[in-house]
């Protein structure tokens, strides 16, 4: 299946996406679409044969739980409601706690490194293998990007990437600036991993851009793409000719004629023909003998091992042995960074009301209490423990806040009566003294 050049479409974007030359396709994460009401400009590119592919985040494959059925039906739905020829996830952890833990359920709202164990590798098979069975098209994985590394790792990267797509046939998305970043920050060879994975079960490539800040490389998607990044590029068109190359952007986002340049540039290193060998159609590997499921410990040794190392980055919990604590304390950070944000951007308001204060007020509130139920709980959250403290000082602000909690709480699942009634009686008393 030929895709050509595609980009990452974002509604901040949408006109700019629309008006590109030279666009074949585009990519949605799966997650911010409505299946029912898709968003009108994603609407038209449909209309007009633009193919569309859903990229799921928050399905957390290698995790130790089995795929959440409800995730799996939605982005089964999306895939059909877009005509999308497969969707792709990532092979990463999200969550952790709950029942294989006894312990509170908690959200990473970030993509976490999987253990590249043969116990781990076993969970995630099984993982795919189910998500695969759900899926009305062909599923293909994506590589992260992460700061630091598991103790103990029997494969590496390229290693672990073959063993799944000979288990299970699931198909290969390629992140060259997640190879480019796993360089930096935890020396491996971008060549070794695609020397070693099947670049036969490529689906496609992501192309982002990212800044390096002591000696650290964040993926941080709002900056250009770098020539280091479009090396790893050529080292991969040198053994495969891959269906599609995707341009992702997701903040900070330039002038159009910006990036119309970094896709010309893209186009161009894709087209050179000194470096792009006649390609056999790329087709989802058929699946292998399948392994012996994990048993039941497995899950549980695999939960426990992601549970205290996502206590360690969200709860300020001590780091798990074997890691680097440093580079964790730099995890922990850019997490709390990035929730601060998504929240700023799906509740802008928040700042609105809250001024120069909502950042330093929400580093302080997300440092003591972990995300349990995604970001637009979490901005709920933060507006009642505002509340519950008598906070914002100004009392305009506050009943400005309050009247804002007030009008999204109902859809939402109600909060303990005690806790609810301490947050309406902060409420009445603003509105009295009022």
């Amino acid at each position: 299946m030929e895709l050509g050049i595609g980009i990452g479409w974002r509604p901040e974007i949408a006109r700019t996406v629309a008006e590109l030359p030279g666009i074949d396709w585009v990519e949605v994460v799966a997650e911010n679409i409505c299946p029912g009401h898709l968003p009108e400009p994603l609407a038209r590119l449909r209309e007009r044969g633009t193919r569309i592919i859903p990229h799921g985040v928050s399905l957390g494959l290698g995790g130790a739980d089995r795929p959440d059925e409800r995730r799996l039906a939605e982005l089964a739905e999306r895939a059909v409601a877009l005509g999308a020829p497969l969707v792709t996830e990532h092979i990463a952890f999200v969550r952790g706690g709950g029942p294989l833990t006894a312990s509170p359920r908690l959200e990473a709202g970030h993509l976490l490194p999987v253990p590249r164990t043969r116990e781990a590798l076993k969970v995630l098979c099984e993982n795919v293998r189910i998500a695969q069975d759900s899926l009305p098209v062909p599923l293909a994985l994506e590589n992260i990007a992460a700061l630091f590394s598991w103790p103990d790792e029997e494969l590496t990267e390229g290693q672990f990437l073959a063993e799944l797509v000979e288990r299970t046939g699931v198909g290969l998305l390629i992140d060259v600036a997640n190879l480019h970043t796993n360089r930096v920050n935890r020396g491996e060879d971008p060549a070794r991993a695609l020397d070693e994975l099947p670049v036969e079960a490529i689906a496609y490539v992501h192309v982002a851009g990212g800044v390096e800040r002591d000696g650290v490389w964040h993926d941080s998607h709002a900056h250009p793409v770098t020539e280091p990044v479009l090396e790893v590029l050529r080292e991969l068109l040198s053994r495969v000719s891959p269906p599609g190359v995707l341009l992702e952007r997701d903040e900070d986002f330039p002038p159009a004629a910006e990036l119309a340049a970094e896709l010309e540039t893209i186009r161009r290193t894709v087209l050179e023909p000194a470096l792009v060998p006649a390609r056999e159609p790329v087709t989802t590997a058929p699946r292998g003998e399948s392994a012996p499921a994990p048993d039941t410990g497995a899950r549980e040794r695999l939960a426990l091992g992601q549970t205290a190392l996502l206590s360690a980055l969200v709860a300020g919990t001590p780091a798990p042995e074997g890691f680097d604590s440093r580079r964790l304390r730099v995890q922990s950070r850019a997490l709390a960074a990035k929730r601060a944000s998504v929240v700023a951007r799906i509740a802008p308001e928040l700042p609105e009301i809250l001024g120069a204060d909502y950042r330093t007020g929400f580093l302080a509130y997300a440092g003591a209490r972990p995300m349990r139920a995604g970001y637009r709980r979490d901005a709920l959250d933060f507006a009642e423990h505002l509340l519950i403290a008598g906070r914002p000082a100004d009392d305009g602000a506050r009943r400005e806040l309050t009247r804002w909690w007030e009008e999204r709480i109902a859809p939402h699942p109600p909060r303990p009566p005690r806790r609810t009634g301490r947050i309406l009686r902060a409420a009445r008393a603003v509105l009295v003294r009022r």
